[in-house]
């Protein structure tokens, strides 16, 4: 700076000869390697003093009445002469969008008040910025389709969502493909790749040229919509998607056919979260996957599944701390009135002395894989209880224990070594214990389900199906299966007496039962001439409120002593 203060004297009033001093200026700032001038204000006009030759090359102007960088920025120095800062930086574009230049403007006061003069620097970070945005760009595109990723759909819906009015003009389709994983498996990643981008293709053009298309995930894409007509734009465009994967697509030697399920979120005033929306969209997927068909996202469903992980995490905590307890409700001989068993039910008392649902812990154990450990639980805590009650008796009590077994926990676990673990800790032999499991085990590996089944038989188990009826049982699989009982769904004897059609169902289950030499277990009676009806029909055991409601293992105790002895 002190050098520009010793060769730039000040102009006389403003009116003298400047050509000494523009001369010596242009020469001194000739030795910067950035465009760079001096600007005077000579009666309210800017003047170029002087410039350098870095500032002529750049397009900069080298005349003060043809200078565009004056045109454009004389406001500005004008501004910071007329003000007390010494110094002054900001950004400034010059050039069209094709050939834009980027860069970083400093204005500098020299110490010359009667002219009022400020050198002007300029840096040119254009590559920067170029480069910063290539890469800004590359990070929000998918690398395979084009498309834009995850992180460039949220930034393009975020910049959407800031003005409230506008939110509710958009809508968020999420698109997950169905078995995708399976052609993967089946053909190959290069296979699989070559469907992303034909498949993308096919859904760009079922789209509108407004319309956003992205790549998600793996298998997922998302759409941003602007509705025109109202939601009913989002149906119709799930509808003409539908249409687009219609036809097969030809990959290798072989035709697929692809579907997807399709999750809706409607923008909203109130909602200014690009990536909730999006959350939103993909939790209709789940209901899609349901139902079959395009699905748009309900506050209530994702309240209920907020409150669903809330019970997760306190659910996994009354595992971990022995919160949990078995009640015992009787099974009965119907020819007799005597205990035969007691099913062991799972049962919860939070923290805070909430009682929650079975109906409600069970789903969320068995989608969360807390079944496995609270299956283990149970199948110990049985085994103690029944153990605890022969000690109490002086030898054996006389009745059994059944274990209700999930599917997932029959998948996940070494079920057979655990029940054996369990007997032989508790000294118990293998027949004093009734394993239940649903006609949905079997569906999801016969072969395995069945290897397990008879190890558990190998133990001297009883193996009972559960709710029998209500699943797909594979009669030639029941033919082949351990299985010793046949437990009647509650859906077919509750109002019994009353229907002839769950008559005749029953009388179907006992006769199969009865040709393949199984006994029968009727749940959910609630009427002594229910039970008797039941007994006249063949069935074999009861079970239900007539009997008892599920009872604390003393008073199971109690009321196996009051019925049996």
């Amino acid at each position: 700076m002190n050098l520009f203060r010793k060769m730039l004297p000040a102009p006389a009033d403003g009116a003298a000869d400047h050509a000494p001093d523009t001369a010596r200026a242009a020469t001194t700032i000739n030795l910067l390697p950035i465009p760079a001038a001096i600007v005077t204000n000579v009666d309210g006009r800017f003047v170029l003093q002087g410039h350098n030759d870095a500032f002529q090359l750049a397009g900069l102007g080298n005349s003060s009445d043809k200078s565009p960088f004056l045109n454009s920025v004389g406001l500005r120095i004008a501004s910071f002469l007329d003000g007390d800062s010494l110094k002054e930086e900001f950004a400034w574009q010059f050039g069209d969008s094709v050939d834009c230049r980027h860069y970083r403007i400093t204005l500098a006061r020299l110490e010359r008040s009667a002219a009022r003069r400020c050198l002007v620097t300029l840096v040119d970070h254009t590559s920067e910025l170029r480069t910063e945005h290539n890469l800004r760009r590359e990070m929000m595109t998918d690398s395979l389709t084009g498309l834009p990723n995850r992180a460039g759909f949220s930034d393009r819906l975020e910049g959407l969502l800031t003005d409230p009015a506008e939110r509710a003009r958009y809508a968020v389709l999420v698109l997950d493909l169905d078995r995708f994983s399976r052609v993967n498996a089946c053909l190959g990643s290069m296979d699989g790749d070559e469907l992303l981008i034909t498949l993308a293709r096919r859904l760009k053009g079922a789209l509108r040229a407004h319309d956003i298309l992205a790549r998600t995930g793996g298998d997922e894409f998302g759409i941003l919509l602007t509705l025109e007509d109202g939601p009913s734009d989002a149906q119709h465009v799930a509808k003409r998607i539908e249409g687009a994967l219609a036809t097969p697509f030809r990959l290798s030697d072989f035709e697929i056919k692809v579907s997807c399920s399709i999750g809706i979120a409607f923008g909203s005033a109130e909602l200014d979260d690009a990536e909730e929306l999006i959350r939103h969209a993909q939790f209709a997927v789940k209901r899609s996957k349901i139902s079959g068909r395009a699905e748009a996202y309900q506050t209530q469903q994702f309240d209920i599944a907020r409150e669903q992980f809330g019970m997760e995490t306190a659910l996994r905590r009354a595992i971990e701390n022995g919160e949990m307890r078995l009640t015992y409700q009787p099974i009965c001989d119907l020819a007799t009135g005597r205990v035969v068993a007691f099913e062991s039910l799972a049962r919860w008392t939070d923290e805070t002395g909430r009682a929650h649902s079975p109906n409600d812990f069970i789903p969320v154990a068995e989608e969360s894989g807390l079944i496995v450990p609270l299956g283990r639980w149970a199948i110990d805590e049985a085994a103690q209880t029944l153990a605890s009650w022969d000690v109490r008796f002086g030898g054996d009590c006389g009745v059994k224990l059944a274990v209700n077994l999930s599917a997932i926990q029959l998948q996940r676990d070494r079920i057979s070594m655990l029940v054996e673990r369990a007997l032989m800790a508790n000294g118990l032999d293998g027949r004093r214990l009734t394993l239940e499991l649903t006609e949905s085990a079997l569906v999801t590996d016969p072969d395995r389900i069945a290897g397990i089944m008879h190890a558990l038989k190998g133990l001297g188990t009883t193996i009972a199906m559960d709710d029998f009826g209500t699943g797909y049982s594979n009669l030639a699989y029941l033919q082949k299966l351990p299985i010793d009982v046949l437990k009647i769904d509650r859906s077919f004897i509750t109002g019994m007496l009353a229907d002839r059609d769950k008559v005749a169902i029953v009388r179907a289950i006992l006769s199969l039962a009865s040709a393949l030499g199984m006994k029968t277990t009727a749940e959910g009676i609630e009427t002594t001439e229910l039970a008797q009806t039941l007994a006249a029909l063949g069935c074999t055991y009861g079970q239900g409120y007539t009997y008892a409601r599920p009872l604390e293992a003393d008073a199971a105790y109690a009321y196996l002593l009051d019925i049996n002895h």
